[in-house]
């Protein structure tokens, strides 16, 4: 019997990059996935959390829980809002439908490596592709190795991107460089956020990368705006977009 699933499509995805949530909900459907996507939700009660003001948010963590307690797994294409849901939802009581959604809730990446165990994809992508790896889902959910701990060097993104036909994955100088938006760091710190951003870009660029990836949406919103801003040619695509078979 297939798992049943909930699909969580952060508010920010939902506003602005509804393609991603499509993209999440078909690649999932393609794989054999019961997917569901409760139309009650809102938000995970981060940026509220971020701002200092995470006791107002426990009323959205409790309705979080309500919408997707009865779900074998919970899957969002978000690293950040999903490591929010696992580590920040300690501070409401720990009921036992609190603790099962802590634990089942999943970013896309590891749900489909690590639950499904996915070994190949049907999709093509013949583009020079750069991979920028997300603080949240690479040093708080451990998607990869981290170039500070003495690891041999992994990444699920990585791997699954090299699931896809034709795609030609850059190496980056520096591959898991913070890209500076850090939710209300951004906004706290505008002027070092978006040196950061920068920087992060021209390493994709000195690459030749035509395609810049990654699994937090929130991240390349941050780094599309300052490419839009610089007028240049990289495009931006969540990694569902190119795992479910997107063009350009």
């Amino acid at each position: 019997m297939p798992v049943k699933i909930g699909l969580f499509i952060p508010c920010y995805i939902d506003q602005f990059y509804p393609q991603v949530g499509i993209a999440t909900l078909e690649l999932l459907e393609k794989l054999g996935c019961r997917v569901e996507y409760p139309a009650g939700q809102t938000c995970c009660g981060q940026p509220m959390a971020n701002t200092g003001c995470e006791q107002d948010a426990t009323t959205t963590y409790q309705h979080f829980v309500q919408l997707f307690h009865a779900f074998d797994y919970v899957v969002a294409p978000s690293g950040s809002c999903v490591y929010h849901v696992r580590k920040h939802y300690d501070i409401i009581e720990q009921t036992e439908e609190v603790k099962r959604v802590r634990k089942n809730t999943l970013d896309l990446a590891e749900f489909l490596l690590d639950v499904l165990q996915v070994k190949r994809l049907e999709a093509r992508f013949p583009h020079k592709v750069g991979l920028h790896q997300s603080c949240h889902g690479l040093r708080g959910l451990r998607l990869g190795s981290g170039s500070e701990r003495i690891l041999e060097p992994s990444s699920k993104l990585n791997t699954l991107l090299r699931m896809v036909a034709g795609i030609e994955l850059v190496e980056l100088t520096r591959a898991d460089e913070c890209c500076g938006f850090g939710g209300t760091f951004a906004i706290n710190e505008p002027a070092i956020s978006v040196k950061m951003g920068k920087d992060r870009i021209a390493d994709h660029e000195r690459q030749g990368v035509e395609v810049l990836t990654a699994g937090d949406m929130s991240c390349l919103m941050h780094l599309e705006g300052i490419i839009r801003r610089q007028r240049k040619t990289i495009q931006v695509k969540h990694i569902a977009e190119i795992l479910n078979g997107a063009s350009l």
